[in-house]
């Protein structure tokens, strides 16, 4: 939002919860009823609308992620959307993986490039933004203890939530981008000791980095929200773990991305990972 918004969009925004942007920093954008279980909703969302950034919820129903893309998309055709820029939130595979999170992402894409719309996928892939949240930040601040679900040995190219943004924008914005998919994640490749390395060289002490099994870490992110370890099938939780178990199964990691390709195609220089802590406030949880 601040980024169509600083861009000089004018903005709709489509929620099920319009009410939620009544106050705040957003409160003087229009905000519409939309839902993809309410094609009429969708319809009325997508009219004198130039382009959409679409930011989805992880499903794992494969056939409902396609549906979600189906409301949107045919929505967008009939009220004569020119472009649609999707956001995957993962990397994305150019092949099915049985794994439905991923598999629901792939379904989404083919649906777009189905349309006949202008279209750019942002593949991210994993968001620098995670570790300032309530499953990875109390234990860096509290416990000097970096925990990810990541193999010793796997190296990711962290990005910032920012510079999505950005890359969308820029998606959005450029007649010459018609059909694109980007792989877009930070300028460096780290492991989860060198994350380790450059989060004690900010905070001015030592961080460790523990490795944890993807399991183990959705138990203690349902356990977060839900107040219980006992992972529910389907749940959001134990679709994360097994993203990550197959992240930390390949012999090449998928999470490296090449920056100079976001910089050629978009024009966006991407946010170091050093620069990026400081942006942070490490001394509260």
């Amino acid at each position: 939002m601040r980024r169509l918004i600083d861009a000089g969009l004018e903005v709709r925004i489509a929620t099920r919860n319009p009410q939620s942007f009544s106050g705040g920093e957003f409160s003087e954008v229009e905000a519409v009823y939309a839902d993809f279980n309410d094609q009429t909703s969708l319809i009325a969302a997508s009219k004198g609308v130039d382009g959409i950034a679409m930011n989805l919820p992880f499903v794992f129903d494969v056939d409902y992620a396609r549906h979600m893309a189906n409301a949107i998309l045919t929505a967008a055709v009939q009220e004569n959307v020119k472009k649609v820029v999707f956001n995957t939130s993962c990397v994305v595979m150019d092949h099915d993986l049985d794994l439905s999170a991923h598999d629901g992402r792939r379904a989404i894409e083919a649906e777009i490039e189905k349309s006949g719309l202008s279209y750019a996928v942002i593949r991210s892939t994993v968001f620098m933004d995670n570790m300032s949240r309530a499953w990875v930040k109390p234990s860096i601040v509290t416990k000097d203890v970096f925990a990810y679900p990541a193999s010793e040995t796997l190296k990711v190219s962290w990005v910032c939530l920012d510079d999505v943004a950005k890359c969308m924008v820029a998606a959005l914005s450029d007649p010459a981008i018609k059909a694109e998919k980007i792989l877009v994640g930070g300028p460096e490749a780290l492991t989860g000791f060198e994350v380790a390395a450059m989060l004690s060289k900010e905070l001015g002490r030592e961080i460790t980095f523990k490795s944890l099994e993807p399991i183990n870490f959705a138990k203690s992110m349902s356990k977060l929200v839900t107040g219980s370890e006992v992972i529910q099938p389907g749940s959001v939780y134990l679709g994360m773990s097994k993203f990550y178990a197959w992240y930390n199964a390949c012999e090449t990691s998928p999470l490296i991305a090449d920056a100079s390709i976001v910089q050629e195609k978009l024009g966006v220089k991407l946010t170091p990972f050093s620069e990026w802590l400081k942006r942070i406030d490490w001394s509260v949880v």
